[in-house]
């Protein structure tokens, strides 16, 4: 029978600091990468549907390059490559949501110009009909539209990117993982340390989803569910 000892981490008020503090860096950066991420992301996307000269393939190999490098290895380029070429230092929290946003933004934006390609070409004949310039059709027609249809896959998609954030520990941010990290050097106490963590973060992801999940409904209420 295996001997755990639970009680070593939760008698503990430094551990449980360091296990609370951690949890707020990991969600306040992944809220932060999420949500500039996601702003970026509307730009990207819009440049690619609308096949902007220049722009729209420089966009391409944005999405590209990001989708296909671990995010890993961008987190240490931005930590450590970056400073290096552009002669300048940031906090390596500042460093980690630079990272996440890169990397929310280039999966946001697929799935985005999925969404405005899902939408057919006589809503935006009918706006040019009617006069409309081209950035109002988007922003009131078209994006509105695809971010509904689109909303269940982005939403799985920043769970799923959450879930990766343990990461940025690589660079010395204190979040979740550093936290259980550092734990477990002084504890030896891997199972109970990890045990835990998976706990903490099974229940962020929760509550993450019944969060984004209130948002749909106060975002879309016009949008009827069939």
């Amino acid at each position: 029978m295996a001997d755990l000892r639970f009680f070593e981490i939760y008698r503990n008020h430094e551990y449980l600091w360091l296990l609370f503090n951690g949890a707020l860096v990991s969600a306040a950066l992944t809220v932060g990468g999420g949500l500039f991420g996601f702003l970026f992301a509307v730009l990207i996307a819009a440049v690619r549907h609308h096949r902007v000269p220049v722009l729209a393939h420089v966009a391409t190999v944005y999405v590209e390059l990001i989708r296909n490098t671990p995010l890993i290895v961008q987190m240490f380029f931005v930590a450590f490559g970056l400073p290096l070429l552009l002669g300048y230092q940031w906090p390596f929290w500042a460093h980690a949501l630079l990272a996440l946003t890169l990397n929310f933004s280039a999966y946001f934006a697929e799935i985005l110009r999925a969404g405005l390609a899902s939408i057919g070409s006589g809503q935006t004949e009918a706006a040019d009909a009617l006069g409309l310039p081209r950035w109002l059709c988007f922003l009131k027609i078209t994006f509105p539209q695809a971010a509904a249809a689109m909303y269940p896959s982005l939403n799985s998609q920043f769970i799923f990117l959450f879930l990766t954030t343990g990461v940025i520990s690589e660079i010395s941010v204190t979040d979740l993982t550093w936290a259980g990290l550092f734990i477990d050097s002084r504890s030896f106490r891997s199972f109970e340390v990890f045990f835990t963590l998976t706990v903490i973060y099974v229940l962020m992801s929760l509550t993450f989803k019944t969060a984004l999940a209130m948002l749909h409904d106060r975002l879309f209420k016009w949008r009827t569910v069939r």
